[in-house]
C-alpha cells in the first residue's frame, strides 16, 4: 500500500520501484495493476517513431523542454533494442535525453525484450503506472525497426513519424507504410543537406493519400527549428484527441486484450513443447505417419481446453 500512496504522489523511486515490477515479477505486476487499472486511460499516449537514425531521442530531448515551457507535465518511455547475447537493453536514449531529465522529466528506457514490435509485454503497463502518477503526456517512443512503426499506432493517441535526410531514398522511405499511421510527419535534422528536398517529396506525398488535418514540419536539435512549433502542435493536438480518448481507450483496450490472449497461448505452446505428448505428434509427423495439419489440429485441442 505504501507504494501505491507514493506513486500516487510521484515519487521517482516508487515509480521507478513498480516499473521494475511490471518488468521482472509477473505475479506483483498483476497485483499492482488490479489496484491501479481503473483510474488509468486519462493520459494522452504519443508515440514517436520512424526509421533509426532519424534523431528521435534527441527531438524528444528538446520537445519535452519546450513542452514543460507551456506547463505540460511528460513523461518519457523509450523502448530499446534487447541484446539477444545478454538480454538487456542498450539504454543509449537516455543519454541523449539528458536535458529533460535534469529538468525533472520522468524517462526510462525499457528492453523490448523479444516482444514483435513497438509494443514490449511491459509497455501498456508502465503507462498504467506514469498514469497514476499523473504524468500527462506519456511519450512513447519506439526502436524503429520492423513492424514497429505500425504498432505504435495501436497505443498512442498521437502518432509522430520522424524522417531524416540521410535515412535513405526519400520517396521509398515515405512509402514505407508510415503514410497511414501519423497525425504529425517531421523533417528532422534539417541544417543537413537534402531536408529541404525530402521536405517537399514528404508534402507532396503525404498530401496525395491523407487528409487535410496532417501536419508536416521542419525541425533542427542542433539550431532549435521547428522545435517550439513541433510542441505547440502537440498541445493543440492534444487538446483535440481528449475529446475522442474514450473510444481510443476501448479500441485500445481491445489490441491489448487479443494480444494477452495470444500471449497466453504461446506459452503454453512453448510449454508443450517439451511435453511428451507433442513430442509424439511431432514423431508422426516426421516419420510421415501423420500430416502436419491434423497433428497441429489434436494438439491445439489440448491447448485451447
Amino acid at each position: 500500500m505504501e507504494l501505491i500512496s507514493d506513486l500516487k504522489k510521484g515519487k521517482r523511486q516508487a515509480i521507478a520501484k513498480a516499473i521494475s515490477i511490471i518488468e521482472n515479477n509477473k505475479s506483483e505486476s498483476k497485483k499492482l495493476i488490479k489496484k491501479i487499472f481503473k483510474e488509468s486511460g486519462n493520459s494522452i499516449i504519443i508515440g514517436i517513431t520512424g526509421p533509426a537514425g532519424a534523431g528521435k531521442s534527441s527531438l524528444i530531448n528538446k520537445t519535452v523542454l519546450e513542452l514543460k515551457k507551456l506547463g505540460i507535465t511528460p513523461a518519457v518511455l523509450a523502448i530499446d533494442p534487447t541484446s539477444h547475447v545478454s538480454g538487456g537493453a542498450i539504454l543509449g536514449d537516455r543519454v541523449r535525453m539528458i536535458e529533460s531529465t535534469d529538468s525533472g522529466t520522468y524517462i526510462r528506457s525499457i528492453a523490448s525484450r523479444g516482444a514483435s514490435g513497438a509494443i514490449s509485454r511491459s509497455i501498456r503497463n508502465s503507462i498504467r503506472v506514469l498514469e497514476y502518477a499523473n504524468f500527462d503526456p506519456i511519450i512513447i517512443e519506439s526502436i524503429g525497426a520492423g513492424q514497429t512503426e505500425i504498432e505504435i499506432s495501436n497505443i498512442a493517441d498521437i502518432t509522430v513519424v520522424v524522417f531524416n535526410p540521410h535515412t535513405g531514398d526519400s520517396i521509398q522511405t515515405i512509402k514505407a507504410g508510415l503514410t497511414e499511421i501519423g497525425d504529425i510527419y517531421i523533417v528532422n535534422k534539417s541544417d543537413l543537406d537534402g531536408a529541404s528536398q525530402l521536405y517537399d517529396a514528404v508534402q507532396d506525398y503525404i498530401g496525395s493519400v491523407s487528409s487535410d488535418k496532417i501536419t508536416v514540419l521542419k525541425t533542427s536539435t542542433k539550431t532549435n527549428e521547428g522545435i517550439s512549433k513541433f510542441a505547440k502542435k502537440l498541445k493543440d493536438l492534444m487538446k483535440e484527441k481528449r475529446k475522442t480518448k474514450k473510444e481510443k481507450e476501448k479500441q485500445c483496450l481491445e489490441f491489448e486484450l487479443r494480444d494477452i490472449i495470444l500471449n497466453n497461448i504461446k506459452e503454453k505452446i512453448d510449454f508443450m513443447s517439451d511435453n511428451k505428448i507433442y513430442d509424439k505428434y511431432l514423431k508422426l509427423v516426421q516419420t510421415k505417419k501423420m500430416n502436419p495439419i491434423d497433428a497441429a489440429d489434436k494438439i491445439s485441442k489440448l491447448i485451447i481446453k
